[in-house]
């Protein structure tokens, strides 16, 4: 079989993540195509076994109409069997595209509860029927859509990200390695934090509640790893709560799952997101996690960890005060419940076997 996926963009962010690992999969065993219309190619691809293709689209009225011609040229010239689009712009265009190229199969996947403001939902209604399958990444995130009449109710499908539990999971070597480069105390009680910083990830409620949980309390140190156009404000921000000797921003990093080890508590502070691929990464790797109420995040979490209201300072305070005191047994157990829950509902290999059988499907 021959998968062309388009994305809009190769960086670093979930749904690239996502897409990544489940193209590298099915490479095994299928011919695979990525290509995405602008940025850095930035989430690990296998060049050798995956063709890789930027179309470099510039944010034009030609330049729109441009990467439209050299989306259907690359259909036309690899011939897909299935075409899947991840997210509202090669969503779009890959439908439009099925208006001047046939092509046996369009799957479109959304990544968010939101994806933008009432032209965009106006632009999935009425393409809606140029794809086969639309998909999104929770529940609630098909509910949103509904709500918005992005897409007819009850044809949207549900198909969670997957985790790929081989990678994220417990290794006390990395945490101990990550530990000692960061320079943290045996006593550190290290808060872990990865997204890109940006809105939606509402990074300024976590940083204000880290900010009064530590003001007595020297053991504490908050890590984030991510970057993203709000990096100037963050940093601002620190430094204006006095916290900046605390507070560690590491960048875009290539081992997260490192990172996730070397951490006592996860925390996700965002206002919206569409399946918290982060707080599934985190739970593989038996952490305890404080999570916000949006999106798939309770879907994933259940009742393995910790879920409180988005834009709460007090509530996403209280909780993590909560996850802090738990005793090291406690969070042994319930780290372990939490890998549990994601081996048994987000794992990468029932992910795969549910795109597979979206993609035969006729």
């Amino acid at each position: 079989m021959k998968i062309l996926y388009v994305i809009t963009g190769l960086g670093v962010g979930g749904a690239e993540t996502q897409l990544s690992a489940v193209a590298q999969r099915l490479a095994e065993y299928h011919e695979i195509c990525i290509c995405y219309f602008t940025g850095e190619h930035g989430v690990p691809v296998d060049v050798s076994r995956i063709h890789v293709v930027g179309l470099d689209i510039k944010k034009t009225i030609f330049g729109v109409f441009n990467g439209y011609l050299a989306l259907r040229k690359l259909i036309a010239d690899f011939r897909p069997d299935v075409v899947h689009g991840h997210m509202i712009h090669a969503n779009i265009l890959s439908r439009l595209a099925r208006l001047t190229i046939k092509f046996p199969r369009l799957i479109c996947t959304a990544h968010n509860t939101y994806e933008g403001g009432m032209l965009r939902m106006l632009a999935y209604r009425l393409t809606d029927r140029l794809a086969d399958v639309t998909t999104n990444v929770s529940l609630e995130a098909v509910q949103a859509f509904e709500k918005l009449r992005a897409c007819p109710k009850g044809k949207m499908q549900v198909v969670f990200n997957g985790i790929d539990t081989t990678i994220f999971k417990r290794d006390d070597f990395k945490r101990e390695h990550v530990r000692r480069i960061a320079g943290a105390q045996e006593t550190d009680r290290v808060i872990l934090s990865v997204g890109r910083l940006a809105e939606a990830k509402d990074f300024p409620t976590l940083i204000a509640c880290f900010a009064a949980l530590s003001g007595n309390d020297g053991t504490l140190r908050l890590w984030i790893v991510g970057e993203g156009c709000e990096r100037v404000a963050l940093t601002a921000l620190v430094e204006e709560l006095g916290v900046t000797e605390k507070i560690t921003f590491w960048g875009a990093r290539s081992d997260v799952d490192a990172f996730y080890n070397a951490a006592d508590i996860y925390v996700l502070s965002s206002a919206w997101e569409g399946f918290g691929l982060v707080v599934a990464e985190a739970m593989a790797t038996e952490r305890v996690v404080v999570a916000t109420d949006c999106g798939g995040v309770r879907e994933v979490i259940g009742d393995q960890g910790f879920v409180v209201p988005p834009r709460d300072v007090l509530s996403l305070t209280k909780g993590i005060a909560r996850a802090l005191s738990l005793s090291d047994e406690e969070k042994r157990v319930l780290g372990l419940r939490a890998r549990a829950r994601v081996i048994e509902n987000f794992s990468l290999d029932n992910v795969v076997a549910n795109w597979l059988h979206l993609y035969e499907s006729r």
